[in-house]
């Protein structure tokens, strides 16, 4: 009887035991399977709306973590993730930003150095002036989702009609008289279509362009703004009057996007902006003048250096992410090769992300899919961030001037531009009050007296 009670007892204590483990476990398991989640600021462009839906496969293949999303406008994004940053708030693990910000937060120490990506990552088939500019002293701090220079886009069965042919080097005077011959309203096509949203990435980010091309510059060697002088007056006379003339209504709202909108839906005869939208505007999924889109490099005018810009939106981990080993994950796979191939094998080749890796423009394929791919390649080559103008200059950069005070100076030209564009303030008076706010905000910052 005593062996009996012995032998209960110590089943009992064993089941207890096992219990215990059992128990033990089970609360570990919520522990151990709890994901990691990724918070990722990007901007509301085609190619990173695909991201967004590729991503599964990433989260598929990385099932410790998920993504969380926050799509923004240019503009949003902008405001929100330097506000975020400049103030350690920590809401974002990563960010969309551009060759801009890249080596102005680097230097402010607000991002991770990406040093150590593996091997067959292969940083060296990224393009060099794309991958320089997201450099900060040698060290790469973003990863290039996708590269960009400008172009001109034209509707070639229109400039047929009209008779016209587009040389590989056109002129800005040849495309006020272009635009003159193909502007048809009443049949729902407008000559040009230009930026006019305001903003230093949006309206400025062609302006600047322009006023380079007609010998214009941001600043003297001494850092003396120069919007008041007879460059910059032609170059926004020929935009305002181009535009007034020949450009759908409403032009001051216009952003990438919504010129993208109008482009593909066959509401524009040319248009100057981002290579990045050529593969888009050949995509019959996404545009309605897909078998009927032309492409040139880039007008120019006195100055052929400048007229078209080199740009990169990319991704990078803030130094206050709170995970940064799996949003390094994330940005390795989501600038990847085999992304690349991925958004091809969804998307077809016209669709890969471009400007970004020598990979994609020796492939076959996407020389194929892609009639775009050399002016896209020799522009992106041939932009130089070191000689934007005519006359030197105390900064880098094509359609922005590298220094942190420019992204208030350019919004605050760029709303003064943008009046211009509505007729609510003449050119000159544009031009004025331009000079004087970037006289204001430099004086401000201790780079004159």
């Amino acid at each position: 009887m005593r062996r009996f009670r012995f032998a209960k007892v110590l089943v009992t204590f064993l089941i207890g035991v096992l219990l215990v483990q059992l128990l033990h476990a089970c609360s570990a398991d919520p522990q151990a399977a709890k994901k990691t989640r990724l918070t990722i600021a990007t901007v509301n462009n085609g190619d990173m709306v695909v991201m967004q839906e590729l991503s599964n496969r990433f989260t598929a293949e990385n099932p410790d973590i998920e993504l969380r999303w926050v799509v923004l406008e240019e503009n949003i994004l902008r405001q929100r993730t330097t506000t975020d940053i400049a103030s350690e708030g920590g809401q974002f693990d990563v960010v969309t930003i551009g060759s801009y910000e890249t080596p102005i937060w680097a230097r402010r120490g607000w991002l991770k150095p990406l040093d150590s990506l593996p091997a067959e990552y292969d940083v060296d088939d990224l393009l060099d002036p794309i991958r320089t500019g997201l450099s900060n002293d040698g060290k790469l701090y973003a990863l290039p989702f996708y590269g960009e220079s400008s172009m001109l886009y034209y509707r070639s069965d229109l400039f047929e009609k009209a008779g016209i042919t587009v040389p590989e080097n056109p002129t800005y005077e040849q495309v006020g008289k272009w635009a003159s011959q193909v502007h048809d309203p009443a049949n729902g096509v407008y000559g040009i279509c230009l930026r006019g949203k305001s903003g230093w990435g949006e309206n400025m980010g062609f302006l600047s362009t322009l006023v380079n091309t007609y010998g214009g510059r941001w600043f003297d060697m001494d850092w003396q703004p120069t919007i008041d002088t007879p460059e910059w007056r032609k170059a926004i006379s020929f935009y305002v009057d181009v535009m007034n003339d020949y450009g759908p209504p409403g032009a001051s709202s216009n952003g990438f996007n919504e010129n993208l909108a109008l482009f593909s839906t066959g509401k524009c005869g040319m248009w100057i902006d981002a290579t990045v939208a050529a593969g888009l505007l050949s995509n019959p999924d996404q545009s309605q003048v897909a078998d009927r889109v032309a492409f040139a490099r880039a007008p120019i005018e006195t100055y052929p250096n400048g007229s078209n810009w080199l740009w990169s939106w990319a991704l990078a981990i803030p130094e206050t992410s709170q995970y940064p080993e799996a949003a390094q994950r994330f940005i390795t796979w989501a600038t990847s090769k085999e992304y690349v191939r991925l958004v091809a094998e969804k998307h077809g080749w016209i669709a890969a992300p471009p400007g970004t890796r020598t990979s994609t423009y020796t492939n076959p394929n996407y020389q194929q899919a892609a009639p775009f791919a050399d002016i896209v390649l020799n522009s992106i080559k041939s932009a130089d961030i070191n000689h934007p103008a005519s006359k030197p200059t105390p900064y880098k950069g094509v359609q922005y001037v590298d220094i942190p005070e420019f992204q208030a100076i350019g919004t605050q030209v760029g709303q003064r531009m943008a009046a211009a564009l509505a007729d609510r303030l003449s050119v000159e008076e544009a031009i004025e009050r331009s000079q004087k706010v970037a006289q204001r905000f430099m004086r401000h910052t201790g780079y004159i007296e």
